[in-house]
């Protein structure tokens, strides 16, 4: 061997190989962060928050494992909180890199953050007004100005194009059908190649097209939020039973919505069950700013012709107007719609019931056997969406027990995940087998359960990582 090859020897035996490490979203369905690392550096795939259980969300606050000035760069997979709120609470930490996502993401981003710091400073202030919060002040996680500092650090590429992240790491994002600029990740790293689901959409969203298929890779990171359970191929009409049964008791109807992608469904399956005369015309309300907001991203994105919408997009969204949903900006009109004086229809975020608007109208509408909340979606461990979906018989609120007499209804129609059949389908599309798939961004059982069937039936090896586990990728 001569001294050339002597040195290139060398130089290929000591490069380190590609690593991926589980930082959040392992053993639970919240705070995604997957952190690769390569000779290229390091680069992190969403920067979730934690939600629900109190042990989780504390994780927020822990010291961060992730090396922020090791950092050349975060991707996001989408807009949802437990998979871009933790972004400011890095910068706030001393990352300045690149954040690379979609245009269209980096429009939710931008509404969902701002919104997030502002819940979280005013949680802050009434908690130390009230005294109900066990550490003296309470004080946010981060606020508007960690979020500034972070919006300026974001970096939109278009889907299928390809982004230079170093010498040997290229990014390629793909839609992923699952809200609005959502996108699957694609990563070649020192010649090994990954890819990560994100949240994955479904064949049948009303408005998006399905996730592009997986590209050929030698290990595959995939959400397990329904990998125990498969959707129901054809649902009762448990939404307009419900609000027909509780307009005629004379109560009113809560929906929890989680205000991007699922406000929007929740809006046209009301204007499609009011057209078909299925349900009483009573007013809606959107009491959600940060809903209103994404609405005007949707439908810029129709306007604009995005080839992410399905054909049929422009003309359902704009049955929205037929709707004449009365939006709800201000606090002040917030209050009022907490006692409503006959029936209505009020649609307000958080999904899981874990912070704004709709904490208030829990609290006043809880007590009251007329009403009626309807639950639409997943609804995290520890949530008080969950606590309700099971049943309790009071939930805390603000530092006190507020009782349950009003009705809860669960309509899991509305989810946009892809269920069981719907991940293992979408592993069994890629164009070459993965050598290993991690199953993540599930509860345990969900996550084992989609293991044990990719392992069967595809015969694919397949993982549920541990929070911080390692492996080699490549």
């Amino acid at each position: 061997m001569n001294p050339t090859e002597h040195r290139e020897h060398t130089r290929e035996h000591t490069r380190r190989s590609p690593a991926l490490t589980f930082l959040g979203a392992a053993g639970t369905v919240t705070g995604s962060r997957f952190l690769v690392e390569s000779d290229d550096g390091s680069l992190l795939v969403d920067a979730g928050l934690y939600q629900g259980l109190s042990a989780l969300r504390r994780r927020n606050w822990e010291p961060s494992d992730v090396p922020v000035g090791e950092l050349a760069a975060v991707v996001l997979t989408h807009a949802h909180l437990d998979h871009c709120g933790y972004l400011p609470r890095l910068v706030r930490e001393g990352f300045r890199e690149r954040i690379v996502c979609t245009p269209e993401t980096a429009q939710l981003v931008e509404i969902v953050l701002r919104d997030s710091a502002h819940l979280q400073e005013e949680d802050a202030r009434f908690a130390n007004e009230r005294g109900f919060s066990r550490h003296r002040p309470a004080l946010p996680l981060y606020d508007v100005d960690d979020v500034e500092r972070t919006l300026r650090l974001l970096d939109a590429v278009e889907y299928d194009e390809e982004v230079v992240l170093g010498r040997s790491t290229r990014l390629t994002l793909r839609p992923a059908g699952h809200i609005l600029g959502s996108a699957t990740v694609h990563l070649e790293v020192d010649g090994a190649a990954l890819a990560f689901s994100g949240d994955l959409g479904r064949p049948h969203h009303p408005l998006l097209r399905p996730p592009a298929p997986p590209p050929a890779v030698s290990a595959i990171v995939i959400e397990s939020t329904y990998g125990d359970r498969v959707h129901a191929a054809d649902e009762p009409d448990v939404l307009a039973d419900a609000i027909r049964r509780t307009v005629g008791r004379g109560g009113s109807v809560l929906i929890p919505a989680f205000a991007v992608d699922r406000t929007e469904l929740v809006l046209l399956e009301l204007y499609r069950l009011m057209s078909a005369g299925a349900i009483p015309r009573v007013p809606v309300f959107l009491d959600s700013p940060m809903a209103l907001a994404a609405l005007e991203v949707y439908r810029a994105a129709v306007a604009t012709g995005s080839p992410q919408l399905r054909p049929e997009a422009t003309e359902l969204l704009a049955a929205l107007d037929l709707l004449r949903v009365r939006g709800v900006p201000d606090a002040a009109g917030s209050m009022r719609l907490n006692r409503p004086g006959s029936p209505c229809i009020v649609v307000s975020a958080s999904g899981m019931a874990t912070g704004g608007r709709v904490i208030h109208h829990l609290a006043h509408q809880l007590p009251d056997h007329r009403n009626c909340v309807v639950l639409t979606g997943y609804q995290a461990v520890g949530t008080r969406g969950r606590q309700l979906l099971d049943g309790a018989h009071q939930v805390k609120i603000h530092g006190r027990y507020v009782p349950v007499r009003a009705e809860i209804v669960d309509d899991p129609t509305f989810s946009v995940h892809a269920d069981a059949d719907e991940l293992v389908g979408w592993i069994a599309s890629a164009s070459a087998p993965p050598e290993v798939v991690y199953v993540v961004h599930g509860e345990v059982d969900a996550s084992r359960r989609l293991a044990a069937r990719i392992d069967r039936q595809l015969g694919i090896t397949a993982v549920v990582p541990a929070l911080g586990e390692r492996v080699r990728v490549g």
